[in-house]
């Protein structure tokens, strides 16, 4: 029997994406081994599990994860129905990782530490290729290592907040302050007692900033002294309110107009081309130093909340060749079509294993993470990647570069630079800088190849 019949694909990550590849390996006759950092599959969305998300059930299920559950009798949710976080862990992926297949194969409490080639460091060649991958992690018994066949990274962003800082780094005094929190804290529910009544600055310009800034307002409504400064670090939040009633996915419609109308109100206190300098810990507070509008300012505050996005982990990846657009650190076939400088569109043409490959064959990241620091990400999406990444695994090279994605389109785009994502063929225009007709043939450009003889309209595929 070959190695590769004989030792698993290991699946780095138990949230929604990763279980959806150890779905997709189960059906194909492949056994994964799923490792999970936290104590439950779908940690990083129980941290945010009070927030509801902006699709319906129906583009949150990966199509082979229903097949293992409906043999398995599975109660399914009502297919237009909105979840939260924790409803999408409670109902879909804690019953997914009790099917046996998955069960048996799936390890929490796990935190990979390393990644490499049997036998070979970073630098080293010959027979490279052959040899099956070492995949370190630590748990409560201490530190192991496994061999496997391939790996597939789907350890997400969440644990990687990116700083207040506009540079990139943690303003002074940032990294040690307590008042300072990331992401979505649970401000009306569990956490409430740091925030009703309080002065809070929210910093970012993003959905997880809105779903803040709107839990906030609901405090208010309970006290009024409650305050909320919003700090905008670049231009608006035009892209977000623009969809409105046009989005194709109402919870995100909703939110935006929300946001507008409480702006108007003026119960939210705005500052724009916000750029925070420092911070201090007082006994009572915090003061945030900043400039904004081009002025000074000084705030006084009780809690900063920083939603500024997230970085990919690759501090395992060390021992692993891997290829990375030095912006936005997706592959670079990916990169020009989700980086932020060159537009803002809600939609990116379908993407799969030709896309994600790295220079390290059989090793992919999927998911969040492989979007780098580019925002917004649909589940749905990263569904496709494992989809043809697995069909690739399996041998089916036709079925890994067979497109089997319809997303819904957003209404909220402002296209600056590059691609005009509601154009039809092949995922339209090239961006400016590419020597290329359209986005598709600039994909197949950047992955080394001399074009892609585009002549049919391909399915669009959508950032939220």
């Amino acid at each position: 029997m070959a190695l590769d019949e004989i030792l698993p694909v290991a699946v780095i990550g138990a949230g929604p994406v990763g279980l959806a590849a150890a779905a997709r390996l189960v059906e194909a006759g492949i056994t994964p081994l799923i490792l999970e950092r936290g104590t439950s599959v779908g940690s990083s969305l129980l941290d945010w599990g009070h927030v509801r998300v902006f699709s319906p059930w129906k583009y949150n299920i990966d199509d082979a994860a229903r097949r293992l559950l409906d043999d398995h009798g599975w109660n399914a949710p009502r297919a237009d129905g909105v979840p939260t976080g924790r409803e999408i862990v409670q109902n879909y992926l804690l019953p997914l990782s009790s099917v046996p297949s998955i069960a048996a194969n799936l390890k929490l409490g796990t935190t990979v530490t390393a990644i490499t080639r049997e036998g070979f460091d970073k630098v080293s060649s010959k027979g490279r290729q052959d040899a099956p991958f070492v995949v370190r992690y630590d748990d409560i018994g201490g530190e192991h290592e496994v061999l496997a066949r391939a790996v597939i990274d789907a350890s997400g962003t969440w644990t990687q907040p990116n700083p207040m800082g506009i540079n990139g780094l943690p303003v002074i005094g940032e990294r040690s302050s307590s008042r300072v929190s990331y992401g979505i804290p649970d401000v009306a529910g569990i956490r409430r007692p740091d925030f009703i009544g309080k002065r809070t600055l929210v910093v970012g310009s993003g959905h997880s900033a809105i779903n803040v800034a709107l839990a906030l307002l609901e405090l208010q409504q309970s006290d009024p002294a409650t305050e909320i400064f919003w700090a905008l670090r670049h231009h608006g939040v035009a892209r977000l309110l623009g969809g409105g009633l046009n989005d194709q996915l109402p919870e995100r419609g909703t939110l935006g107009l929300a946001a507008k109308k409480a702006m108007d109100e003026g119960r939210l206190k705005m500052l724009t081309s916000f750029a925070a300098a420092s911070v201090t810990s007082e006994p009572d507070g915090i003061v945030v130093n900043a400039m904004a509008n081009g002025e000074p300012v000084t705030q006084a505050l009780d809690r900063v909340v920083v939603t500024t996005g997230f970085r990919p982990d690759l501090s395992f990846l060390r021992e692993l060749r891997i290829d990375l657009d030095p912006t936005v650190e997706a592959p670079p076939a990916l990169a020009p079509l989700i980086d932020p400088n060159l537009h803002s569109c809600g939609t990116v043409p379908p993407h799969g294993v030709v896309e994600l490959a790295h220079p390290d064959k059989d090793f992919y990241i999927v998911g969040s993470k492989s979007y780098g620091r580019a925002p917004t990400f649909l589940m749905k999406t990263g569904y496709e990647q494992v989809r043809s990444v697995v069909a690739e695994l399996a041998g089916d090279h036709v079925a890994a570069r067979r497109v089997e994605l319809v997303l819904p389109e957003t209404g909220a785009c402002s296209v600056d630079l590059a691609v005009n994502a509601t154009s039809g063929c092949c995922g339209g225009p090239a961006p400016v800088e590419a020597d290329a007709c359209c986005v598709a043939d600039a994909t197949a450009k950047a992955a080394g190849k001399s074009g892609c003889g585009c002549a049919a309209p391909v399915v669009e595929e959508e950032r939220a």
